[in-house]
């Protein structure tokens, strides 16, 4: 494991103790100090990995007591980074995969003008349905850049949670992004695969996720509009 890596191999496993409830909310983790010793690593490592974890809404910092778990289980917050399927499981519902399709291709034009691509580079392409309690909530597809997932294919088991799935498997943590909301007419394709009246509403965003500062992903996500919303918290001016 290169040192470069090391706070976000401390992140990923911090995030997965939280989410699987071995840190429940409300309580305190670890101090820095047993932190450095549990992982091996520098205090600065560690302070890193909980930077995000605060960036995210899992932890906060309180000065003189300790780092807190936070409540993250009920809305999707538009300032921070996660996907639906975290979400639904973090309200509590059962979320399910289908019609998962993957495959690498060149990258398409618009994608390739988002993403900054060259000419002659690949991405990977996924499709799939996420489902709520086995009701269609949306349609996914995304778009990740290939150079960075060497392997990606062969290791690409199903997966629901996408971002969780990279933090785990290849020690991808996305840093920042920026996403675009807007509402369409379900095409008859879109409603076919969302088993809804064509022309329905649907929620729809766009998003561009980073690694630093490079692109790495752009994600079109179609949302079945009475089965999920976003939550947006805006401070005075």
């Amino acid at each position: 494991m290169q040192k470069t890596s090391l706070y976000q191999s401390v992140y990923t496993d911090l995030k997965s103790n939280i989410l699987n409830k071995t840190y429940p909310i409300g309580t305190l983790i670890p101090t820095e100090s047993e932190l450095e010793d549990i992982y091996s690593v520098s205090r600065t490592t560690i302070r890193k990995a909980i930077s995000l974890l605060v960036n995210e809404g899992l932890l906060s910092v309180k000065q003189g007591y300790g780092t807190v778990v936070q409540d993250f289980s009920t809305t999707q917050h538009l300032n921070k980074i996660t996907s639906i399927s975290e979400t639904l499981k973090q309200n509590g519902h059962i979320v399910t995969t289908k019609n998962y399709h993957i495959e690498q291709i060149s990258a398409p034009d618009t994608v390739r003008a988002v993403l900054c691509l060259s000419q002659d580079e690949q991405v990977y392409k996924i499709d799939r349905i996420i489902c709520s309690d086995d009701i269609p909530t949306a349609y996914i597809t995304n778009y990740l850049v290939a150079a960075f997932l060497p392997g990606f294919s062969e290791s690409s088991e199903i997966f629901s949670g996408l971002y969780h799935f990279l933090e785990s498997k290849f020690n991808i943590v996305l840093t920042t992004a920026e996403e675009t909301l807007y509402a369409k007419k379900a095409s008859f394709t879109e409603s076919l695969i969302l088993n809804i009246p064509s022309d329905s509403p649907l929620l729809c965003s766009e998003r561009i996720s980073y690694i630093n500062d490079t692109p790495f992903e752009y994600t079109i996500s179609r949302f079945v509009s009475d089965k999920y919303k976003y939550h947006i918290f805006l401070q005075g001016r």
